[in-house]
């Protein structure tokens, strides 16, 4: 039994999966306020699979990169399930679960602002590279790089800035990550530490101008 978790976009989606079977799945659109709707949703899609929290057996939640704020909502509150359940958490990628939504070669971008993306390029699931933050123009000249003419799907907020570069590719461009999906990446792999991805310095500033950790 898997509750997969992401909220570092413009939703809070939740599901929970036995094996291959979606028990439950809820999602709602939101630029603010993951932190106030992620427990109740989660205690809505538990009720919904007529489980128990103690038959959790692990817990996945995307790790970003994505908005700083929801990102550390969804980090927060799945260690802190995971620890007073004492079963174990995997972290999945944002740019990974979005690839998810496709099959074969997929570049998944995200509107990073400051004319920058987010972006990892995947073949059959596969990296092809690491996530990184790139300048729109960079980003499109290594996609090029990788596509080479090929079938392409474009996936997140930033594919329609990528657009141009693979005129015939499909173009998805969901609000936020598909909390199937994230359960279905964390049942697969090795339990790990859920770390924040941040692939630049985050906008917020503490006093003294430091950035948070």
């Amino acid at each position: 039994m898997v509750l997969g978790l992401d909220t570092c976009l413009n939703a809070c989606s939740v599901a929970v999966l036995d094996g291959g079977r979606v028990l439950a799945h809820r999602s709602e659109v939101m630029a603010r306020g993951h932190q106030e709707r992620l427990a109740p949703m989660v205690q809505a899609a538990m009720a919904d699979a007529g489980l128990a929290f103690s038959e959790l057996e692990r817990i996945g939640a995307t790790v970003g990169p994505g908005s700083f704020t929801g990102l550390r909502v969804g980090v927060a509150f799945a260690k802190g399930l995971a620890s007073a359940l004492s079963v174990p958490a995997a972290p999945v990628g944002v740019l990974e679960a979005l690839a998810a939504e496709a099959e074969g070669l997929v570049a998944a971008a995200i509107d990073a602002r400051r004319d920058q993306v987010y972006l990892q390029i995947f073949d059959a699931g596969r990296p092809l590279m690491a996530p990184d933050v790139l300048p729109v123009p960079t980003a499109a000249a290594r996609l090029a790089e990788l596509v080479q003419g090929r079938s392409l799907t474009l996936v997140g907020s930033g594919a329609p800035l990528l657009a141009d570069v693979a005129p015939g590719a499909a173009v998805l461009a969901p609000e936020g990550c598909d909390a199937r999906k994230v359960a279905e990446l964390a049942a697969a792999r090795a339990p790990g530490p859920l770390k924040p991805l941040y692939l630049r310095a985050p906008d917020a500033k503490l006093p003294g101008g430091r950035s948070p950790e």
